[in-house]
């Protein structure tokens, strides 16, 4: 794939990925996501296919099913056992292989949940209140009023990392305020109590971002994305309805051009290609021939995928086993994380 000139982020991110491949037994990732539906392209751009890279070379990683942090800017969790069997079959289907990586729910590990509140005692209002990745998912909730799990959600994130003192965490742009919680609640338990916990780096994405199909951020709940599970049809359809514009020449150029330079984008990374490539190959077919192009382009990338996830969909059993012996592992984790942390405070 095409890669810009490297900034200083990117330089740093060099340099992390560098000391992973030297030594990724030395690393433990913790990641994780939501089970609110199915996951989806932009999930697998952005994180999965990472999530696989890196566990299989070598790295530790433990992947969370964060299902109390649905009730975050929801009044209930609906299908919610549905949706965490699922979000563990897009898991395993993308590629996680459960023999080395710990999958597990929060609800299933109460000593996790513990942590939250010594936690809490290390971070001030005033901080949490100016954390911008929490005032934009309270501008863009679809509530009138959030809980305060909201306003909390950066230390409870704080707690799915330290539990099992993970010292990696892939991440996007907007989600390092969280990640800069977690650093500063390691650092101040670590010089209030005693060294407990690593503080831990951010691996920050070199996925470009994806779009959805009506040129607005990629979401599950604005209708706009390619679930993982969507059948051929369902995808040529989605496809069809996506936005593009009135030029007939088709160019990638996400500046002036973003609904176009989006699909072009996607079919460029269904095909591991440059984009700019894609689109030279497409030239004055226009937005028929850009269609075209990417509905072929995703499902012929997704059909693998597919075939896997539907056997696992069909194995229920299957996938309540990984979870119980993810949940019994990151229990284990868990006890004993939360016994040091009693010890160091004399509670």
């Amino acid at each position: 794939m095409h890669t810009a000139t490297p900034t200083a982020p990117d330089a740093s991110r060099l340099d992390l990925e560098a000391r992973i491949a030297a030594d990724p037994g030395a690393f433990r990732i913790m990641t994780g996501d939501r089970p609110t539906g199915p996951l989806h392209l932009g999930h697998y751009f952005g994180t999965l296919a990472n999530r696989v890279r890196l566990q299989r070379a070598g790295v530790e990683v433990f992947v969370l099913v964060a299902d109390y942090q649905v009730l975050t800017d929801r009044d209930v969790a609906d299908r919610l056992g549905e949706h965490v069997e699922g979000l563990v079959a897009d898991q395993l289907a993308a590629g996680i292989d459960p023999s080395t990586a710990t999958i597990f729910q929060h609800s299933a590990v109460p000593a996790l949940n513990q942590l939250m509140l010594p936690f809490l005692s290390l971070v001030s209002v005033a901080e949490l209140g100016r954390n911008p990745t929490v005032k934009d998912e309270i501008a863009a909730s679809r509530q009138d009023a959030v809980s305060g799990l909201m306003f909390t959600y950066p230390v409870h994130q704080a707690a799915d990392i330290l539990f099992c003192k993970a010292n990696l965490v892939p991440v996007g742009k907007d989600q390092l305020p969280h990640q800069e919680i977690t650093r500063t609640v390691a650092r101040r338990f670590n010089e209030r109590y005693a060294p407990v916990f690593p503080v831990p780096e951010a691996l920050l994405s070199a996925a470009p971002l994806l779009l959805g199909t009506d040129g607005r951020k990629m979401s599950k709940s604005r209708g706009n994305t390619i679930a993982l599970s969507a059948t051929a049809d369902e995808t040529a359809r989605l496809i069809r309805r996506a936005r593009t514009d009135g030029e007939r020449r088709i160019a990638y150029a996400p500046e002036t051009r973003p609904e176009v330079s989006n699909l072009v984008l996607l079919a460029a990374l269904c095909q591991d290609r440059d984009p700019h490539e894609v689109a030279a190959d497409i030239g004055d077919g226009g937005a028929a021939a850009l269609k075209r192009v990417v509905t072929e382009s995703v499902n012929e990338f997704l059909r693998p995928i597919r075939a896997r996830r539907a056997e696992l969909a069909a194995d229920r059993a299957h996938l309540r086993a990984v979870l119980a012996a993810g949940n019994a592992r990151a229990n284990a984790v868990a006890d004993a994380t939360l016994a040091e942390v009693r010890a160091a405070m004399a509670t």
